[in-house]
């Protein structure tokens, strides 16, 4: 029963892995590829790898990050959680999803967004490598917490409901207001990093939504067939 929970996350990872990397190899590398050009053009080095290695390297590295994601979370972790995620069918893996990308994604680019190159950040490595698992395991108990909100009020007005949800993203508060000061600076314009933040988060977006259709559309695995076939009473 596991190895074919495993089997399709690894499967559905793979595929939201190569629409990710196409992504990666398309918009994001024209992208850094523009703000390396903007750089050598303020005095910094240019390019150093040719096209096709960062296409390969996009594709490659998109597909091990959806074959990652779709093991740990929609693998391992949606079979031990299965019948506590809200929802049915698609609803359910696209939870899911929402949860894996609040987690890995959403509740640490509250204090550490995603940084263009060229930009150079006042934290040291280790201290960002703290505060990001700090906030992973922070966003994972928000998740839950929403989860288990959202099952408590099943009953309730549906403006309740989502009320009640919504609640627990409160205290995503809590670290963007104690977070120590972390300055950058660089020769690249605001104007281009919020582009290039949002650009990231896009491209996670597409990764997880595609692994949760591509979850979906594979289907459950199929219960335990019973024989229920009538035999024929043996004589005593």
């Amino acid at each position: 029963m596991a190895t074919n929970y495993l089997e399709r996350g690894a499967a559905a990872g793979v595929a939201g892995g190569l629409v990710y990397g196409l992504f990666v190899a398309t918009v994001g590398n024209a992208f850094t590829a523009g703000l390396e050009t903007f750089e050598h053009s303020h005095g910094g080095g240019g390019p150093v790898v040719s096209g096709l290695t960062t296409t390969v390297a996009g594709i490659g590295g998109g597909v091990l990050w959806g074959l990652l994601f779709g093991v740990a979370v929609f693998g391992m972790a949606y079979f031990f959680l299965e019948p506590a995620i809200p929802g049915s069918g698609a609803t359910k893996r696209l939870a899911l999803a929402g949860a894996g990308f609040l987690t890995v994604s959403g509740a640490p680019w509250l204090v550490l967004p995603p940084q263009p190159p060229g930009v150079e950040q006042a934290l040291g490595t280790e201290t960002r490598l703290a505060w990001y698992a700090g906030l992973m395991t922070l966003g994972a108990l928000v998740a839950v917490l929403a989860g288990l909100a959202y099952q408590r009020t099943e009953h309730r007005h549906t403006a309740v409901r989502l009320g009640a949800t919504a609640l627990p993203l409160a205290l995503l508060a809590v670290p963007v207001a104690l977070a120590p000061a972390n300055p950058v600076h660089g020769d690249v314009p605001a104007a281009l990093v919020a582009a290039y933040r949002w650009t990231v988060v896009f491209g996670q977006l597409v990764l997880w939504a595609t692994i949760a259709g591509v979850h979906a559309w594979l289907g459950d695995s199929e219960p335990p067939v019973t024989d229920d076939l009538d035999y024929p009473a043996t004589a005593d």
